[in-house]
């Protein structure tokens, strides 16, 4: 039989010894450890860098934040010392608190004696008339009342309601025997428009909610007559 084969020579020199297998390894452990360390030193500097950037974008959004708020503030201030066309205003009126009914001179009244008790005037939309004397205490308090007759269209009501449901300070309710199709009222103050739509109607919300004309400032709008 013939003799076994043996290996040769060249796949004998190419296999390494263990020692030296144990040398690649460990270097290339050492290679992948610095590797890594390459990318989490890479991966903090972007990290940092974009802290840093979100850093100055929050700042500069606060400084622009600051800005818009006063900007903000100064235009609603404005809005709220402009004249508005067509307001009448009625001097000073009696706050005496009274039983009986009242005899007002406007209609709907803008203010004089009224009831002890106010009506609900945190966005409260009232479908009948409501008494004179109970809705002129609220706009002592600094409510905005708004009335309208026959003549209204349903979309014009359904957008002052919409208007005063979102407006604390004010109430709403159908005043048959006024002249004008809508009437916007505050204490001593009033301005008769057409249509809901008119650019007045957010001036004179603007100005009068709570504005300057209130007599008893701060004064609450609910917790009264239902």
């Amino acid at each position: 039989m013939g003799s076994a084969s043996k290996p040769s020579t060249k796949a004998q020199a190419n296999k390494p010894s263990g020692k030296q297998a144990g040398l690649d390894r460990r270097a290339r452990i050492a290679e992948l450890r610095a590797a890594e360390q390459r990318r989490d030193r890479r991966n903090k500097i972007i990290a940092g860098s974009v802290a840093g950037v979100l850093v100055i974008a929050a700042i500069a959004t606060g400084t622009w934040i600051v800005v818009d708020a006063n900007k903000d503030k100064k235009a609603k201030e404005a809005a709220a010392s402009a004249p508005i066309d067509g307001v009448q205003t009625f001097g000073d009126l009696g706050r005496t608190h009274v039983k009986e009914k009242v005899t007002y001179p406007q209609t709907p009244p803008v203010g004089g004696d009224h009831n002890a008790m106010w009506l609900d005037c945190m966005g409260r939309v009232y479908d009948q008339p409501v008494e004179n004397e109970r809705a002129v205490h609220s706009l002592e308090h600094g409510a905005v009342w708004v009335t309208y007759n026959g003549k209204a269209t349903p979309e014009d009501i359904k957008a002052l309601s919409d208007k005063v449901k979102a407006t604390p300070y004010s109430l709403m309710s159908p005043y048959p025997d006024e002249k004008g199709t809508i009437t916007l009222s505050a204490w001593s103050t009033q301005l008769v428009v057409e249509k809901a739509d008119d650019p007045r109607v957010n001036q004179f919300f603007t100005k009068y909610v709570q504005g300057k004309q209130t007599q008893e400032p701060g004064a609450s709008c609910s917790m009264g007559a239902m």
